[in-house]
């Protein structure tokens, strides 16, 4: 609470529920990630990219006037099926070689956002309207940070009960050992298959209420960059726990203006430098990871 007070008297009321908006929607995203990564144990490198999918689904549909009642489950079920897409390659490879097929699958996916021009227009990216719920329209700070918070309720609900669940038990044999989860009677393709669906369905519901909140998308912000900062944002939150996703959001979005209020508190001369933000960024980081080595939400 004292942190959130403190946001909302240096920033101001409605740029601080904008950045909670993000930080939500990034915790949304994240949580897809910590399904793939921390419970089942994979190395996806592609998650930027089914959140590209759910983004572009959600702004296609919102630009041809489809209700987000509808449009909203339609990109997360297309975020779901590119995460059945990304896993098929997890019944023949592991390890870093499954890894690299991930990578691979975000590639294709930034290229056909980038050729498809007929639907996403391109390079020149697609402008998208505001969320709009019945009547209602969420064009205010105020209302996107009460969508994004519900949206994040509802996701943090279902990921509890999915790791509690029979699937939660088989995901973290699989994270541990697929010998002997297999040797236990676990089919490990499954569980594999059912962590990348639900997570990139989750992944798709970031990306779609992303989309409202930048108000436009275009292919290079899903591309790799954001794949690897997806991942640091589970490492650095806590990969094994759910947690962690909101803690990881909360670093993401809020450090880079920590550190931008930082530098212009410096001297003229140091604060002109170029890199010193990304250097400050970087430096923080990694005192982070060592200071909290199994993330924010974990034990040391």
């Amino acid at each position: 609470m004292a942190l959130a007070a403190l946001a909302v008297w240096v920033l101001g009321v409605d740029y601080a529920l904008a950045q909670a908006a993000f930080v939500a929607t990034w915790a949304i995203a994240g949580l897809g990630v910590v399904l793939v990564v921390g419970q089942c144990g994979q190395v996806s490198l592609g998650q930027g990219a089914l959140l590209g999918l759910g983004a572009y689904a959600q702004a296609v549909f919102a630009l041809r006037g489809v209700p987000a009642q509808l449009s909203l489950p339609l990109a997360i079920a297309l975020g779901a099926g590119g995460g059945w897409l990304a896993s098929l390659p997890a019944r023949r490879l592991g390890g870093l070689y499954f890894a690299m097929s991930t990578l691979a699958f975000a590639l294709v996916v930034e290229e056909a956002l980038v050729r498809w021009e007929s639907l996403t227009r391109g390079a020149a990216g697609l402008a998208v309207p505001p969320l709009a719920l019945g009547g209602w329209v969420a064009e205010t700070p105020l209302a996107q940070a009460l969508v994004a918070c519900v949206a994040l309720a509802l996701a943090w609900l279902a990921c509890r009960r999915w790791a509690a669940s029979r699937l939660g038990r088989a995901w973290r044999a699989v994270r541990e050992d697929e010998i002997a989860a297999a040797a236990a009677g676990i089919d490990v393709a499954r569980a594999k298959t059912l962590a990348f669906v639900l997570g990139g369905g989750l992944s798709g519901l970031g990306g779609a209420l992303y989309a409202h909140w930048i108000g436009f998308v275009s292919p290079e912000q899903f591309g790799l960059m954001l794949s690897f900062e997806l991942l640091m944002l589970a490492f650095i939150g806590g990969a094994r726990h759910l947690s962690g996703a909101l803690w990881g959001a909360l670093v993401v979005v809020a450090l880079p203006q920590g550190v931008s209020l930082a530098v212009e508190r410096l001297p003229p001369g140091l604060a002109g430098a170029a890199g010193i933000e990304m250097a400050l960024f970087g430096a923080v980081l990694v005192i982070l990871v060592l200071l909290r080595p199994g993330g924010l939400a974990g034990s040391r």
